[in-house]
């Protein structure tokens, strides 16, 4: 059987659409997947400079530090929000107390990322601010007493933020039984 040109042209183009549509859906759905990167073992070597160990509190420990401050500010008939924060400021656990103001959810975060930020209890901190009023500017960071930082061999792994008693010293004093919880 023999086709005329007019034929064999539109079967021919039909032919090619048909394949190029094929061939563009198969690039459409590799194009949507990413390629597998390849696996590289890295061998868990304290000699290897590439590596770093760090020290994390475990989930269990920070709500038992949350909870032995939250039992401190309690027992002295305070109404606080506790937060406990790792190394990097990342929030471990929050435990907000019964009618613990909608604010001091906020601002034990805050006290908490402060202090171990830098270290240091946040009511030394906020004396720094007399010298470098700057420092209040830095995002997250809340400059009043009521943070302590958590350390291991003088490291900070943690802070503990307390926040809502009406003095700053009342909510750092509770982190510190938060801190002290863990020592025990």
């Amino acid at each position: 059987m023999k086709l005329s040109l007019r034929t064999r042209v539109l079967t021919g183009a039909v032919a090619a659409a048909a394949l190029s549509a094929g061939t563009f859906g198969a690039m459409s759905a590799n194009a949507t997947e990413p390629a597998a990167a390849p696996a590289v073992a890295v061998k868990a070597d304290p000699a290897n400079k590439n590596l770093q160990q760090s020290t994390h509190l475990t989930v269990a420990a920070a709500t038992e530090a949350a909870q032995a401050a939250l039992d401190a500010a309690e027992d002295e008939n305070q109404r606080v929000t506790v937060a406990v924060v790792d190394r990097n400021g990342n929030t471990v656990v929050t435990l907000r107390g019964d009618g613990a103001g909608p604010q001091s959810y906020e601002s034990a975060e805050r006290k908490a990322y402060t202090a171990v930020s830098w270290n240091a209890p946040t009511s030394e901190l906020a004396k720094r601010l007399a010298q470098a009023p700057n420092l209040k500017d830095i995002p997250g960071t809340l400059f009043l007493a009521g943070g302590a930082p958590v350390q291991v061999k003088g490291a900070p792994i943690a802070g503990i933020g307390v926040a809502g008693a009406p003095s700053g010293d009342l909510d750092e004093k509770f982190a510190q039984a938060g801190v002290a919880a863990l020592g025990k």
